[in-house]
């Protein structure tokens, strides 16, 4: 599949969306986003930080914030595409050309744009929140070794993690002792 480097390919490429593409390209270009290709789909930034994007689909054609949540929407019509997964970003989606209300669409860009301009995110969940669980063989060998366990104290969260999964994750006493080791 041929690689999208311009808006243009991209709406081409969906020519069965290419007027409602248009239509949501033309009140973004009347914005001051600045327009690029990520991921291979139009997506419009400020200052480099991602505002919004433009999709199309089989059955509609969307336009994503990605701070989508931080929105007032009085409308109620911004969706949640992986509800539980995606916590910032919110879409509207459109399947045919008479959904597409300009004055609610460019609302709903200025209010994106403001909230970009102060700051305003929602911060993705850190990775590695993962609790430490320490298996009752490595809890006993570092309450009788006080060199083992300033040892293991000064070791990162992550690798005081990897270590206490190693050992645990054995099945049997006896392979779990000699990991500990």
């Amino acid at each position: 599949m041929k690689k999208v480097n311009k808006v243009e390919e991209y709406i081409e490429k969906h020519a069965e969306w290419a007027t409602e593409l248009n239509l949501l390209r033309q009140l973004i270009s009347e914005t001051e986003l600045e327009e690029t290709i990520k991921w291979g789909a139009p997506t419009y930034t400020l200052k480099g930080k991602n505002v919004v994007g433009l999709g199309a689909f089989k059955s509609y054609v969307g336009i994503w914030f990605f701070q989508g949540a931080l929105l007032s929407d009085p409308k109620g019509l911004l969706i949640n595409a992986q509800e539980g997964t995606t916590k910032a970003l919110r879409q509207m989606r459109f399947q045919k050309l008479e959904e597409i209300d300009a004055d609610t669409v460019t609302a709903y860009l200025h209010e994106a744009i403001l909230n970009q301009k102060q700051g305003k995110r929602i911060k993705p969940a850190k990775a590695g929140t993962k609790p430490l669980i320490i298996p009752d063989e490595l809890q006993n060998a570092l309450n009788e070794n006080a060199d083992l366990k300033a040892a293991f104290e000064s070791l990162s969260l992550s690798h005081k993690r990897e270590y206490a999964d190693y050992v645990g994750e054995a099945k049997r006493e006896e392979p779990r002792l000699r990991r500990l080791e």
